[in-house]
C-alpha cells in the first residue's frame, strides 16, 4: 500500500506507527517538505484508507502485519530507498532547519556510519555539549530511538544490523532497551557511530526512560546490561540503576532491584546472542 513513491531523496524518514489511531497522529505531524527529503510511514494493524494529509509525493505508507515496534522498525528498513535513514516515531514535530542539519552532518562525516543526535521536548533529557565517539561510554547519557541516523548500506543485505524483537515495546517482555543493544551490535559489527550536540527534533510527552518505571521496562534494561557486560560488572550496574531510578522516583528501591536482576538472568539465559556485546570500549 502506498499513495507514491519518491525518488531521489537523500534522507529518509522512518515513520513508524500502530492502528487507526496511529496514522492520524502521523497526518497531524505536518510532516515538513524539505529538498531532498522524504518520509516512509510502517503502518501495523492499518486499514485501507490514508488520510490525505499524507497523499504527497515526498510521502509513502507501507502496511506490515509484523506485531512490536523493533519488528516495524526493521520492516521501515528494509522498504526504505534513501540513502541515510532518520528513526522516526507518531509523536514528534520536526523542522526543515533540523532535517537539514542531519544531511548536512552526515555529508561532512563520510567515515561515520551512524549518528545519534538531540532532541528537545516535555522529558528535558540531559545530553552532554561536545562529539563524541558512540563506542566511549558517557555518564548519564543514554541513546533513544528517534535520535538516531543509519546509512542504509548498515541496515539492508547480509549481515545487517537491526533491532532485537525480543526488545522494545509491544514485545512479549522486555518492553525497552531495543536502543542500547542496536547501536551495541553495530559497534561490535564494526561500524563507527558518533554522537552529534545538535538539536533535530520535538518530542512531545515523556519517553520511556523518564516515566515510572514497569516490570517490563526495568527487566529489559537488567536483560541489557547482562548481554553487555560480564556478570562481575554486570551486577553492580543493576544495583547503581536502580538507585538512579530510586533517586528520580521512578520506582520502589528494592522491586527494582529484583526486576532488573530477574531480567539479567533470564535476558542472557534466554538470548542466544548472550554476551554477544561484551566490549571492553561500551
Amino acid at each position: 500500500m502506498s499513495c507514491q513513491s519518491h525518488r531521489n531523496t537523500v534522507l529518509e524518514v522512518l515513520v513508524c506507527t500502530r492502528g487507526i489511531d496511529g496514522i492520524k497522529r502521523v497526518a497531524a505531524m505536518k510532516l515538513p517538505r524539505v529538498d531532498g527529503v522524504g518520509y516512509l510511514v510502517s503502518w501495523q494493524d492499518g486499514g485501507t484508507e490514508v488520510p490525505g494529509e499524507l497523499c504527497r509525493d515526498d510521502v509513502r505508507v507501507v502496511s506490515t502485519p509484523t506485531t512490536g515496534l523493533s519488528n516495524n522498525r526493521n520492516e521501515a528498513f528494509r522498504a526504505s530507498e534513501a540513502g541515510l535513514l532518520l528513526v522516526a516515531d507518531d509523536d514528534l514535530t520536526y523542522t526543515a532547519e533540523g532535517l537539514q542539519s542531519v544531511i548536512d552532518v552526515m555529508g561532512s562525516h563520510p567515515d561515520i556510519d551512524f549518528a545519534t543526535f538531540k532532541h528537545g521536548g516535555d522529558d528535558h533529557k540531559w545530553f552532554p555539549d561536545y562529539e563524541f565517539d558512540l563506542s566511549r561510554v558517557v555518564r548519564n547519557y543514554y541513546v533513544t530511538s528517534f535520535e538516531l541516523v543509519v546509512r542504509r548500506a548498515m541496515v539492508s543485505g547480509d549481515g545487517a544490523v537491526l533491532f532485537d524483537p525480543q526488545f522494545g515495546i509491544g514485545a512479549p517482555r522486555f518492553h525497552a532497551g531495543e536502543e542500547e543493544l542496536f547501536v551495541a551490535d553495530a559497534l561490535k559489527a564494526g561500524y563507527r557511530g558518533r554522537f552529534f550536540p545538535i538539536e533535530i527534533v520535538t518530542h512531545h510527552g515523556l519517553t520511556t526512560g523518564c516515566k515510572p518505571m514497569t516490570r517490563g521496562v526495568l527487566e529489559a534494561q537488567g536483560a541489557c546490561i547482562g548481554e553487555r557486560y560480564p556478570w562481575w560488572s554486570a551486577l553492580p550496574r543493576l544495583g547503581v540503576v536502580a538507585w538512579r531510578h530510586y533517586r528520580a522516583n521512578r520506582c520502589h528501591l528494592v522491586p527494582a532491584m529484583l526486576d532488573l536482576a530477574r531480567g539479567w538472568g533470564s535476558g542472557r539465559r534466554d538470548n542466544p546472542n548472550a554476551h554477544l556485546f561484551e566490549n571492553k570500549n561500551l
